[in-house]
């Protein structure tokens, strides 16, 4: 796999953003496509990469089927897998065998591939979230963060290499039961107001937590030569997290486009390496 560029990147999430939940029949990619599935706490995304890596399908449908690196419903998570799969088979008019999926730092890789052996799906690559970030671009002396729904994950690239990866609890959902507690509704109704509220008061009700995320990373990069933070993971949406991250750890931060998209493309990346 060749390491993208970070302008590169940013117009492949571009492009899988432009394609997200779209049904619509493409024509079927030159030569093989590569699929990676990511399992998380808020949602699950199928992303299709052709042989250049230009995603051609991208799909996600919001779902609490795991809990900080754990399959609460398997059944559940197995059905959703399923109805991805089909619509992703159906718009490109092709089956897949193989897929490439990831696993919290520190947590069983075998909860992710045991939804790709119900699927039928040989595993193409695996690796753990924010080691599948580091591996798709050209890094050195970063940290990868990688804020999901339910965990804050880290991977310390040095020498083009992850060096440590780490996780611990606290991601998103943490935020939306700060809002729920605060606004009084129900988190359903808090995790809606978390994306479409006013980002200014969610941002000052959400510091506190994500200050909390913040020394998680700063435990995980302690005694390593980090010059930089890349930010990645479906609770980086939230406008001013990248602010928070650079006052409170004071490094530089960099912040895709498309933060919730960036490690699907990065998982079904794995499939390029693999061949």
């Amino acid at each position: 796999m060749i390491p993208l560029s970070w302008p590169e990147t940013n117009r492949r999430l571009e492009r899988a953003a432009a394609l997200l939940n779209d049904d619509r029949p493409a024509p079927a990619p030159a030569g093989p496509c590569h699929l990676g599935i990511d399992l998380g706490t808020a949602d699950v995304v199928f992303m299709a990469l052709d042989a250049r890596g230009e995603p051609v399908s991208c799909f996600l449908e919001w779902t609490e089927v795991v809990r900080d690196g754990v399959v609460v419903d398997f059944a559940g998570a197995v059905e959703v897998a399923r109805r991805l799969l089909r619509r992703t088979e159906e718009r490109l008019g092709l089956s897949f065998r193989r897929a490439s999926t990831s696993y919290p730092p520190g947590t069983d890789p075998k909860l992710s591939t045991y939804i790709l052996d119900r699927l039928g799906l040989e595993v193409a690559g695996l690796a753990d979230e924010p080691s599948c970030v580091a591996r798709l671009l050209e890094l050195e002396r970063t940290a990868v963060v990688d804020v999901g729904g339910g965990t804050t994950g880290t991977a310390v690239v040095q020498g083009g290499r992850v060096v440590f990866s780490g996780d611990l609890p606290t991601g998103g959902r943490h935020i939306t039961l700060v809002l729920a507690g605060h606004y009084g509704i129900p988190p359903e109704e808090a995790e809606l107001r978390k994306r479409t509220g006013d980002p200014a008061e969610i941002l000052r009700l959400a510091r506190p937590t994500l200050e909390r995320m913040c020394e998680i990373v700063a435990g995980h990069i302690r005694g390593h030569d980090v010059r930089e933070l890349l930010l990645t993971g479906g609770t980086c949406c939230l406008p001013g997290v990248d602010r928070v991250f650079a006052e409170v750890l004071g490094l530089p931060v960099r912040l895709p486009g498309q933060p919730l998209l960036l490690t699907p493309l990065a998982i079904a990346a794995l499939g390029l390496a693999a061949g």
